[in-house]
């Protein structure tokens, strides 16, 4: 009987959470400069709202499959159609199609996904303090315009846009380092990763 030769191969891909992270970051940092009062919302933050922050995070999640890490393909999968999803909520109105949305059904979107970025910050535990500040930044955000829209309350979606800014920077850092900590194969910036 002749024996079969069994060959292993090692997949070897780039990290994809860079690429969602800073999708995520700077769509997030300009809607939530918005959401500050400096600009109305209009076609740049739409635009990203559907490259960046929405087709980009879904490429990235897709990746993370690919690499079968099950955390970053729920995030930036469900993040990227978050973006798609709320331009959406923005713009079939103006197409004819559907109501625009009310305060109401606004506050019931965003304290869904802030119910839905909760869980995903207790995975960052596992993970690394900057996912953390990501994510928990992030839950804070979802919760305050899920607040500021129940309440109809411009103060609170102030403020929630000035966290949102934070947000969006931790995000941003988070992605750089990852992208220089492996370039330079040493902790140019750390991000506290969870032993």
């Amino acid at each position: 009987m002749e024996k079969v030769k069994t060959v292993l191969y090692t997949e070897v891909t780039a990290n994809p959470a860079p690429l969602g992270l800073m999708g995520f970051g700077m769509t997030t940092i300009l809607l939530n400069i918005h959401n500050a009062g400096f600009f109305p919302l209009d076609a740049m933050i739409l635009a990203m709202g559907i490259f960046f922050g929405g087709f980009a995070q879904v490429i990235a999640g897709i990746m993370e499959f690919k690499k079968n890490n099950t955390f970053g393909t729920t995030a930036f999968t469900s993040y990227g159609f978050f973006w798609l999803s709320l331009v959406a909520l923005n713009i079939l109105p103006l197409m004819g199609y559907g109501e625009a949305a009310g305060s109401l059904s606004m506050a019931a979107y965003l304290f869904m996904w802030g119910l839905f970025t909760l869980f995903m910050f207790i995975g960052t535990l596992r993970i690394s303090k900057a996912l953390q500040v990501v994510f928990g930044s992030l839950t804070l955000l979802f919760f305050l315009l899920a607040l500021g829209n129940f309440t109809g309350s411009t103060l609170i979606l102030t403020i929630a846009g000035y966290e949102g800014i934070l947000c969006g920077f931790s995000a941003i850092y988070a992605a750089m380092a990852q992208v220089l900590n492996e370039l330079y194969g040493k902790s140019v910036m750390p991000i506290g990763e969870v032993k």
